[in-house]
């Protein structure tokens, strides 16, 4: 687990990518997951819901980042869906990939299932702003969670400022 002195009250987004969602025919188990895990880890997290839309997506995740959320964790548009366009949205913004995570995420839940092996999850960085693209179901975002949890502090300190090495 991330030291919780690191991460404390940092402003985290969890922005779920879902029509269902969106229209409120589903609910959002997946945000949900995602909210209680980074809440526990102590991170001051807000809440949005949008479409499968990516310029909204987009619009989003770079104004949240722009604000100084330091981490913006998207759930759904991962998949082979043919509205599923997360990864897509969030290239046309960010400065650089992070290809660890999307490797790290994607190892973790092939432990479960090789259909993790589908998964766009990624890893990206805006300014200061850590993004990280999760699948939409709760459990694709436990696993991938899981997989990333002990250097997420470590990648938010680098992203601060603090490049020392100990």
């Amino acid at each position: 687990m991330p030291h919780a002195d690191r991460v404390n009250g940092l402003p985290a987004l969890v922005l779920t990518v879902s029509d269902g969602v969106s229209a409120g025919s589903r609910q959002d188990r997946s945000g949900d997951a995602a909210e209680a895990r980074l809440a526990a880890l102590g991170f001051e997290v807000r809440r949005a819901i949008v479409a499968d839309e990516p310029a909204e997506i987009a619009r989003i995740v770079a104004s949240s980042a722009d604000d100084g959320t330091r981490l913006v964790l998207t759930t759904g548009g991962t998949g082979l869906g043919p509205r599923d366009r997360t990864p897509e949205a969030i290239a046309g913004i960010i400065d650089y990939l992070v290809p660890g995570f999307g490797e790290a995420m994607r190892a973790e839940g092939r432990r479960q299932t090789p259909l993790a092996s589908l998964s766009r999850s990624l890893g990206a960085v805006r300014g200061r702003t850590l993004i990280l693209c999760l699948p939409g179901s709760p459990n694709g975002v436990t696993e991938s969670l899981d997989a990333i949890e002990s250097i997420l502090a470590h990648a938010l300190d680098t992203l601060g400022g603090r490049t020392a090495h100990t």
